[in-house]
């Protein structure tokens, strides 16, 4: 007669549940733990979470700025364009575009950020290519460059805006695809 193991299911959680349950408590460990050091600034100068997302904010402006010049030189891009271009402006209002300066015009003050590195706003007012896979593919550089920047500034800021810039890092990884394959 062969052998048959016993029926009965072992007791207690799996391994891959265990690993999971770690892998989640270790995000919302690193999602939450810079709260108390990274939000209290001297007096005077501004914390490092205002200062990630006022550079979030411009970097946003910028992006619509590029989305702008590129609509203007090739209108038949609008209905791929359009509705990134839209949403690239509800994240510059996401993390406060505009608020702090009731100006009419468009802010063309976000020139190079003070870390020296080139934002997308810097280049905004950079001749748009003649050819329209080549304006896509600017724009999908462009919006991928920001998505890796904002992943990477995730871990220097607290809670609620670590998730605020994972989720603008993930909608724009998802419009440089978009971008990308509308170039093809």
């Amino acid at each position: 007669m062969p052998y048959s193991p016993p029926s009965r299911i072992p007791s207690g959680p799996r391994r891959r549940t265990l690993l999971a349950s770690a892998a989640g408590a270790a995000l919302l460990v690193g999602c939450s733990s810079g709260s108390e050091d990274s939000d209290g600034g001297t007096s005077g100068s501004p914390s490092l979470a205002e200062r990630v997302r006022a550079r979030a904010a411009r970097d946003s402006e910028g992006l619509v700025e590029r989305y702008d010049a590129v609509l203007a030189a090739h209108p038949v891009l609008a209905a791929l364009a359009g509705p990134l271009r839209s949403q690239a402006a509800r994240h510059a209002e996401a993390f406060g575009a505009g608020a702090a300066k009731p100006s009419a015009g468009p802010s063309r003050t976000s020139g190079a950020p003070r870390d020296g590195k080139a934002s997308p706003s810097a280049t905004a007012s950079a001749a748009v290519p003649a050819n329209e896979r080549d304006a896509l593919a600017e724009l999908a550089a462009a919006e991928r460059e920001l998505a890796d920047r904002r992943t990477k500034e995730l871990l220097q800021v607290p809670g609620e805006l670590a998730r605020l810039l994972a989720s603008v890092a993930a909608a724009g990884a998802a419009h440089a695809y978009l971008l990308t394959e509308g170039a093809k």
